[in-house]
């Protein structure tokens, strides 16, 4: 088969895995090295999509060839697609070439298992060593890891790719079992902690290195970027609330850099497990916003996702996370921006960590006013129920919650006949 063929092949087969982004990559640049590649750059720090996805890395599989099963997966081993086969050398000659006409600034590479975990992870280790050794590639690798790899292949996964990451696959232990029983939750963790405790080694020694400047041993790098994880949205009855649970859960354990969450899309030959149509493209969004405001915004899932409120299971697809749980708890308002905490202010509906930055610096010099908030681009008409200065009070506005969600919810809009 042509290499193009197989290229318009395994680039489609990869489409699925929303885990490519490659913010937190060191900074290497092969100028005066002889070497090509850079993982500096407008394509690597700020091309991304809305939902987060990194747009320049070359996104492909090694192979769709898989030996599981799992019902969600459009390339198990029983779905009747058609199927490719990349080998290491070109995978390095594709990534070499694009990288040469400016196309990507790296390469985010995952595979179908072939064969066993050792054979396809020695493969994908074998593309980011020639890369790195044979060819002085300075660019970004991500390597999706295979979960039952010998620890000396993650070892060596780590040693050059900047990312590293691991799909956790499905929200709920419940829903790994019933659509991919070859795949093993324990086992995906087990492998998932053994890279935090290289990553962490390796930070502990950068951070001796730099303490002790005569050193003239550079420490070994592993997986600087750190690791992320992807879950499948809407496959199984998971609600928002498990999957947030378990977000929750592998942040705190594993340190994760990102949890990328990808919805549900039907696929051809489908197992009747499976739901007929994909789950609104919306609650993936919700889904990354609630994500957001967990590591950034000091959120927990209880109040994103309150267990004692019914119907609470799914996030509200008609306002984001941060304005719904204003709504539900209109005694946190107003907020006096000219004195509440940096913590009070993260709260608030339409402020961002940039606004609020705005926000404590200019009150340091001046009392806030209306036309301040103007020129401190904050949305005003997101915030002023929720806020107060010295020339504006909402004046009851949170009094009836329901009248305020109705004028800050988008409008409804006519069903498609054909949607």
């Amino acid at each position: 088969m042509h290499i193009l063929d197989k290229l318009s092949i395994l680039a489609d087969a990869a489409k699925y895995d929303a885990s490519c982004a490659s913010s937190g990559a060191g900074k290497r640049d092969s100028r005066g090295t002889g070497g090509i590649g850079s993982t500096e750059g407008m394509g690597i720090c700020h091309s991304y999509t809305p939902d987060g996805r990194c747009v320049s890395l070359l996104k492909i599989l090694l192979t769709n060839f898989c030996i599981y099963d799992c019902a969600y997966c459009v390339n198990r081993v029983s779905s009747n697609v058609r199927r490719a086969r990349f080998t290491p050398e070109e995978v390095v000659r594709l990534t070499l070439d694009f990288y040469r006409r400016n196309y990507i600034e790296g390469l985010f590479l995952s595979s179908g298992i072939v064969k066993s975990g050792d054979h396809t992870m020695g493969q994908l280790v074998e593309v980011a060593r020639s890369l790195r050794e044979d060819h002085a590639f300075a660019g970004y690798i991500h390597l999706k890891t295979i979960p039952d790899a010998s620890p000396e292949l993650l070892a060596l996964a780590g040693k050059y790719a900047d990312r590293l990451s691991i799909n956790v696959e499905l929200p709920t232990e419940t829903g790994l079992q019933a659509l991919a029983p070859e795949k093993d939750a324990t086992g995906i963790r087990g492998a998932m902690g053994q890279l935090r405790w290289r990553i962490e080694e390796a930070k502990e020694q950068v951070r001796a290195a730099d303490a002790a400047p005569r050193a003239k041993a550079k420490p070994p790098r592993f997986a600087p970027a750190g690791q992320s994880t992807q879950m499948i949205v809407g496959a199984d009855s998971a609600d928002d609330r498990d999957v947030l649970d378990t977000s929750a859960r592998l942040y705190g354990s594993y340190r994760l850099r990102r949890v990328y969450y990808s919805a549900f899309s039907p696929i051809p030959d489908a197992s009747a497990v499976l739901p007929l149509k994909a789950p609104p493209l919306m609650r993936e969004h919700r889904l990354y916003q609630a994500d957001w405001l967990m590591r950034f915004y000091g959120f927990e899932v209880d109040e994103i996702a309150p267990r004692t409120q019914p119907g609470a299971t799914l996030l509200d697809l008609d306002v984001d996370p941060k304005l719904a749980w204003a709504l539900r708890h209109p005694e946190q308002f107003p907020v006096d921006l000219n004195t509440a905490p940096k913590e009070r202010l993260l709260r608030v509906p339409g402020l961002g960590t940039r606004s609020v930055k705005r926000i404590l610096g200019a009150r340091r010099y001046a009392r806030l006013r209306l036309d301040d908030l103007a020129r401190l681009r904050a949305p005003l008409s997101k915030v002023l129920p929720f806020v107060q200065v010295l020339d504006h009070h909402p004046r009851g506005s949170l009094d009836r919650p329901e009248l305020l969600r109705a004028k800050l919810a988008p409008p409804p809009q006519q069903a498609s006949l054909f949607g």
